[in-house]
Protein backbone atom coordinates (compact mmCIF):
# COMPACT_ATOMS: atom_id res chain seq x y z
CA UNK A 1 0.00 0.00 0.00
CA UNK A 2 0.66 3.12 0.09
CA UNK A 3 4.20 4.08 1.28
CA UNK A 4 2.82 5.65 4.65
CA UNK A 5 5.43 6.95 6.81
CA UNK A 6 6.16 4.41 9.43
CA UNK A 7 4.09 5.15 11.94
CA UNK A 8 3.41 1.96 13.55
CA UNK A 9 1.23 3.14 16.57
CA UNK A 10 2.93 0.88 19.72
CA UNK A 11 0.63 1.28 22.97
CA UNK A 12 2.34 0.72 26.47
CA UNK A 13 0.14 0.24 29.19
CA UNK A 14 2.35 3.30 32.01
CA UNK A 15 0.54 3.01 35.20
CA UNK A 16 -3.06 5.02 34.27
CA UNK A 17 -1.84 6.04 30.63
CA UNK A 18 -0.98 4.74 27.29
CA UNK A 19 1.82 6.41 25.43
CA UNK A 20 1.56 5.82 21.63
CA UNK A 21 4.93 6.01 19.60
CA UNK A 22 5.51 5.80 15.64
CA UNK A 23 8.09 3.42 14.15
CA UNK A 24 9.68 3.55 11.02
CA UNK A 25 7.58 2.11 7.69
CA UNK A 26 3.74 3.20 7.36
CA UNK A 27 1.89 6.23 7.84
CA UNK A 28 3.79 8.69 9.84
CA UNK A 29 1.92 9.63 13.42
CA UNK A 30 0.77 13.54 13.06
CA UNK A 31 3.36 15.39 15.54
CA UNK A 32 0.34 17.09 17.00
CA UNK A 33 -1.43 13.34 18.38
CA UNK A 34 1.73 10.87 19.23
CA UNK A 35 0.17 11.11 22.61
CA UNK A 36 -3.02 9.73 22.22
CA UNK A 37 -4.15 6.55 22.49
CA UNK A 38 -6.37 4.54 20.43
CA UNK A 39 -7.61 2.11 22.98
CA UNK A 40 -7.92 -1.90 23.58
CA UNK A 41 -9.04 -3.66 20.46
CA UNK A 42 -12.74 -5.12 20.75
CA UNK A 43 -11.69 -8.44 19.15
CA UNK A 44 -12.69 -10.43 16.06
CA UNK A 45 -15.51 -8.50 14.07
CA UNK A 46 -19.18 -10.26 13.68
CA UNK A 47 -20.16 -11.85 10.57
CA UNK A 48 -21.56 -8.93 8.32
CA UNK A 49 -25.90 -8.85 7.92
CA UNK A 50 -25.31 -8.10 4.76
CA UNK A 51 -23.80 -9.98 1.43
CA UNK A 52 -22.83 -7.34 -1.24
CA UNK A 53 -18.93 -7.61 -1.26
CA UNK A 54 -17.51 -10.79 -2.31
CA UNK A 55 -14.91 -11.23 0.05
CA UNK A 56 -13.58 -14.64 -1.23
CA UNK A 57 -12.39 -12.69 -4.61
CA UNK A 58 -10.76 -9.84 -2.41
CA UNK A 59 -8.97 -12.23 -0.63
CA UNK A 60 -7.95 -14.01 -3.80
CA UNK A 61 -7.02 -10.58 -4.97
CA UNK A 62 -4.69 -10.09 -2.16
CA UNK A 63 -3.19 -13.61 -3.04
CA UNK A 64 -2.44 -12.96 -6.65
CA UNK A 65 -0.44 -9.50 -5.80
CA UNK A 66 1.43 -10.67 -3.25
CA UNK A 67 2.49 -13.59 -5.92
CA UNK A 68 4.13 -10.81 -7.81
CA UNK A 69 6.71 -10.43 -4.98
CA UNK A 70 8.16 -7.09 -4.00
CA UNK A 71 5.91 -4.15 -6.21
CA UNK A 72 7.88 -0.91 -4.87
CA UNK A 73 6.85 2.33 -7.17
CA UNK A 74 8.13 2.19 -10.40
CA UNK A 75 9.33 -1.44 -10.69
CA UNK A 76 8.69 -3.79 -13.10
CA UNK A 77 6.20 -5.62 -10.58
CA UNK A 78 4.36 -2.87 -9.98
CA UNK A 79 4.01 -2.16 -13.53
CA UNK A 80 2.80 -5.37 -13.85
CA UNK A 81 0.29 -5.22 -11.28
CA UNK A 82 -0.85 -1.51 -12.71
CA UNK A 83 -1.61 -3.05 -16.14
CA UNK A 84 -4.32 -5.73 -14.28
CA UNK A 85 -5.25 -3.21 -11.81
CA UNK A 86 -6.20 -0.82 -14.99
CA UNK A 87 -8.04 -4.00 -16.74
CA UNK A 88 -10.11 -4.72 -13.50
CA UNK A 89 -11.32 -1.16 -13.07
CA UNK A 90 -14.63 -0.12 -15.17
CA UNK A 91 -13.34 2.72 -17.31
CA UNK A 92 -9.75 2.30 -16.16
CA UNK A 93 -6.97 4.07 -17.09
CA UNK A 94 -3.57 5.68 -15.79
CA UNK A 95 -2.66 8.66 -14.52
CA UNK A 96 1.04 10.11 -14.64
CA UNK A 97 2.72 10.81 -11.32
CA UNK A 98 5.57 12.63 -11.57
CA UNK A 99 8.98 10.58 -11.33
CA UNK A 100 7.71 8.33 -13.67
CA UNK A 101 5.05 7.05 -11.07
CA UNK A 102 1.00 6.65 -12.12
CA UNK A 103 -2.20 6.46 -10.25
CA UNK A 104 -4.94 3.74 -11.41
CA UNK A 105 -8.00 5.05 -11.86
CA UNK A 106 -11.73 3.86 -12.70
CA UNK A 107 -14.83 5.58 -12.94
CA UNK A 108 -18.69 5.19 -12.20
CA UNK A 109 -20.41 7.57 -14.20
CA UNK A 110 -22.45 9.96 -11.93
CA UNK A 111 -23.29 14.33 -10.43
CA UNK A 112 -20.93 15.78 -9.26
CA UNK A 113 -18.67 15.82 -6.88
CA UNK A 114 -17.58 12.70 -7.19
CA UNK A 115 -16.83 10.30 -4.23
CA UNK A 116 -13.05 8.88 -4.31
CA UNK A 117 -12.39 5.41 -2.68
CA UNK A 118 -8.86 4.60 -3.00
CA UNK A 119 -5.93 2.46 -1.58
CA UNK A 120 -2.13 2.35 -2.49
CA UNK A 121 -1.05 -0.09 -4.63
CA UNK A 122 2.86 -0.08 -4.16
CA UNK A 123 4.69 -1.41 -1.69
CA UNK A 124 7.58 -0.60 1.19
CA UNK A 125 11.08 -1.07 -0.70
CA UNK A 126 12.29 -3.40 1.80
CA UNK A 127 13.62 -6.48 0.48
CA UNK A 128 11.32 -9.42 0.62
CA UNK A 129 8.37 -7.54 1.71
CA UNK A 130 5.63 -8.20 0.17
CA UNK A 131 2.91 -6.31 1.30
CA UNK A 132 -0.36 -8.69 1.86
CA UNK A 133 -1.72 -5.89 3.83
CA UNK A 134 0.06 -3.24 3.85
CA UNK A 135 -1.08 -2.32 -0.03
CA UNK A 136 -2.81 -5.70 -1.40
CA UNK A 137 -5.71 -5.85 0.70
CA UNK A 138 -6.49 -2.35 0.24
CA UNK A 139 -6.28 -2.48 -2.88
CA UNK A 140 -8.09 -5.87 -3.21
CA UNK A 141 -10.85 -4.01 -1.10
CA UNK A 142 -11.43 -1.47 -3.90
CA UNK A 143 -11.58 -3.47 -6.72
CA UNK A 144 -13.85 -5.91 -5.49
CA UNK A 145 -16.00 -2.24 -4.26
CA UNK A 146 -16.10 -1.71 -7.83
CA UNK A 147 -17.38 -4.63 -9.42
CA UNK A 148 -20.35 -4.74 -6.60
CA UNK A 149 -20.72 -0.89 -7.44
CA UNK A 150 -21.01 -1.13 -11.01
CA UNK A 151 -23.90 -3.91 -11.09
CA UNK A 152 -26.08 -1.61 -8.70
CA UNK A 153 -28.39 0.80 -10.64
CA UNK A 154 -27.31 4.03 -9.33
CA UNK A 155 -30.15 7.22 -10.49
CA UNK A 156 -28.96 10.28 -8.86
CA UNK A 157 -26.10 9.22 -7.44
CA UNK A 158 -22.83 10.73 -7.39
CA UNK A 159 -20.02 9.73 -9.38
CA UNK A 160 -17.27 7.38 -7.85
CA UNK A 161 -14.26 7.34 -8.45
CA UNK A 162 -12.04 4.34 -7.98
CA UNK A 163 -8.16 5.93 -7.23
CA UNK A 164 -4.99 3.25 -6.86
CA UNK A 165 -2.27 5.43 -5.57
CA UNK A 166 1.13 4.39 -6.86
CA UNK A 167 4.57 6.04 -4.80
CA UNK A 168 2.26 5.80 -1.16
CA UNK A 169 5.67 4.72 0.42
CA UNK A 170 8.50 6.73 0.39
CA UNK A 171 11.73 5.69 -1.53
CA UNK A 172 14.55 3.10 0.17
CA UNK A 173 16.82 4.97 2.14
CA UNK A 174 14.36 8.21 3.05
CA UNK A 175 13.96 9.23 6.44
CA UNK A 176 11.12 8.67 8.21
CA UNK A 177 10.76 12.03 9.50
CA UNK A 178 10.60 13.38 5.96
CA UNK A 179 7.85 11.07 4.65
CA UNK A 180 5.13 13.70 4.59
CA UNK A 181 7.32 15.09 2.20
CA UNK A 182 8.92 12.02 0.22
CA UNK A 183 5.70 9.79 0.51
CA UNK A 184 1.79 10.09 -0.40
CA UNK A 185 3.30 11.09 -4.39
CA UNK A 186 0.23 9.50 -5.89
CA UNK A 187 -2.43 10.84 -3.47
CA UNK A 188 -0.71 14.47 -3.60
CA UNK A 189 -1.02 14.37 -7.65
CA UNK A 190 -4.42 13.79 -7.30
CA UNK A 191 -5.76 15.91 -5.23
CA UNK A 192 -3.85 18.35 -6.75
CA UNK A 193 -5.07 17.71 -10.09
CA UNK A 194 -8.87 16.78 -9.63
CA UNK A 195 -9.29 19.02 -6.33
CA UNK A 196 -12.57 20.89 -7.84
CA UNK A 197 -13.95 17.71 -8.52
CA UNK A 198 -14.04 15.38 -5.24
CA UNK A 199 -16.95 15.66 -2.45
CA UNK A 200 -15.75 12.85 -0.24
CA UNK A 201 -13.06 10.77 0.04
CA UNK A 202 -12.28 7.36 1.37
CA UNK A 203 -8.88 5.40 1.73
CA UNK A 204 -8.54 1.91 2.67
CA UNK A 205 -5.21 0.84 4.61
CA UNK A 206 -4.26 -2.05 7.00
CA UNK A 207 -7.75 -3.22 6.63
CA UNK A 208 -7.09 -6.92 6.26
CA UNK A 209 -5.84 -8.25 9.80
CA UNK A 210 -8.02 -10.38 11.86
CA UNK A 211 -9.60 -8.93 14.97
CA UNK A 212 -10.09 -5.89 12.52
CA UNK A 213 -10.38 -2.48 14.67
CA UNK A 214 -10.93 0.43 13.01
CA UNK A 215 -11.12 3.33 15.43
CA UNK A 216 -11.69 7.36 13.84
CA UNK A 217 -8.12 8.32 12.77
CA UNK A 218 -8.12 11.70 14.63
CA UNK A 219 -7.57 13.69 11.21
CA UNK A 220 -10.42 11.98 9.37
CA UNK A 221 -13.79 14.06 8.88
CA UNK A 222 -16.00 13.38 11.87
CA UNK A 223 -19.40 14.05 9.59
CA UNK A 224 -18.44 11.43 7.44
CA UNK A 225 -17.10 9.11 9.73
CA UNK A 226 -20.18 9.77 11.73
CA UNK A 227 -21.88 8.23 8.60
CA UNK A 228 -19.98 5.14 7.92
CA UNK A 229 -19.70 4.24 11.04
CA UNK A 230 -24.20 4.24 10.81
CA UNK A 231 -23.35 2.85 7.72
CA UNK A 232 -21.90 -0.06 9.29
CA UNK A 233 -24.13 -0.36 11.68
CA UNK A 234 -26.66 -1.29 8.92
CA UNK A 235 -24.76 -3.67 7.58
CA UNK A 236 -23.99 -5.65 11.10
CA UNK A 237 -20.20 -4.90 11.11
CA UNK A 238 -20.25 -1.57 13.79
CA UNK A 239 -18.35 -3.39 16.18
CA UNK A 240 -15.21 -3.23 14.13
CA UNK A 241 -15.50 0.73 14.52
CA UNK A 242 -15.19 1.67 18.03
CA UNK A 243 -16.56 5.10 18.99
CA UNK A 244 -13.07 5.97 19.71
CA UNK A 245 -10.15 8.36 17.81
CA UNK A 246 -6.43 6.93 17.53
CA UNK A 247 -4.03 9.07 16.91
CA UNK A 248 -3.25 10.89 13.42
CA UNK A 249 -1.64 9.76 10.76
CA UNK A 250 -0.09 10.59 7.38
CA UNK A 251 -1.48 8.73 4.86
CA UNK A 252 -3.66 9.05 1.32
CA UNK A 253 -6.36 10.59 3.01
CA UNK A 254 -4.35 14.07 3.98
CA UNK A 255 -3.52 15.69 0.89
CA UNK A 256 -7.62 15.40 0.27
CA UNK A 257 -7.96 16.86 4.08
CA UNK A 258 -5.53 19.48 4.01
CA UNK A 259 -7.32 21.04 0.40
CA UNK A 260 -10.76 20.65 2.52
CA UNK A 261 -12.71 17.68 1.06
CA UNK A 262 -14.02 15.35 3.79
CA UNK A 263 -11.83 12.30 3.84
CA UNK A 264 -11.41 9.22 6.38
CA UNK A 265 -8.39 6.46 6.85
CA UNK A 266 -9.74 3.13 7.52
CA UNK A 267 -6.54 2.10 9.21
CA UNK A 268 -5.97 -1.35 11.56
CA UNK A 269 -1.77 0.11 13.53
CA UNK A 270 -1.92 -2.91 15.74
CA UNK A 271 -0.11 -5.01 13.17
CA UNK A 272 2.76 -6.76 14.11
CA UNK A 273 4.38 -8.40 11.01
CA UNK A 274 3.85 -4.27 9.77
CA UNK A 275 6.95 -3.58 6.99
CA UNK A 276 8.38 -7.10 7.59
CA UNK A 277 8.71 -10.59 5.18
CA UNK A 278 5.94 -11.19 7.79
CA UNK A 279 3.06 -9.83 6.08
CA UNK A 280 1.72 -12.55 3.82
CA UNK A 281 -1.20 -14.01 3.10
CA UNK A 282 -1.62 -16.12 6.36
CA UNK A 283 -1.75 -12.45 8.13
CA UNK A 284 -4.80 -11.45 6.03
CA UNK A 285 -8.27 -12.03 6.68
CA UNK A 286 -11.21 -12.53 4.19
CA UNK A 287 -13.76 -11.83 6.61
CA UNK A 288 -12.15 -8.55 7.97
CA UNK A 289 -12.14 -7.64 3.84
CA UNK A 290 -15.81 -8.19 4.15
CA UNK A 291 -15.86 -5.84 7.29
CA UNK A 292 -15.00 -2.86 5.60
CA UNK A 293 -16.29 -4.03 2.21
CA UNK A 294 -19.86 -4.49 3.19
CA UNK A 295 -19.65 -0.69 5.73
CA UNK A 296 -18.11 1.16 2.58
CA UNK A 297 -20.45 -0.21 0.18
CA UNK A 298 -23.33 0.09 2.56
CA UNK A 299 -21.92 4.09 3.23
CA UNK A 300 -21.43 4.62 -0.53
CA UNK A 301 -25.23 3.51 -1.86
CA UNK A 302 -26.50 6.05 0.73
CA UNK A 303 -24.84 8.71 -0.32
Amino acid sequence: MRTLVVALIVQLALGAGLVAFAVAGLPLLHPDDRGQASGARPGAATAARLNRFDAGRAYAEVRYEVRLGPRPAGSPASRRLAAHLRRLLPNGSYEAVAGGLRNVVGRLPGRRPAVLIGAHYDTKDIPGFVGADDGAAGTAAVLELARALSHHRRPGAPEVRFVLFDGEESPAGTPDEDFARAGLRGSRAYARAHRHEIGRAIVLDLIGQPGLSLPRESGSDRALWSRLRAAAARAGVVRAFPPRTQPRVYDDHTPFAAIGIPAVDLIDFDYPPFHTAGDRPDRVSAASLDVVGEAVLELVRGL
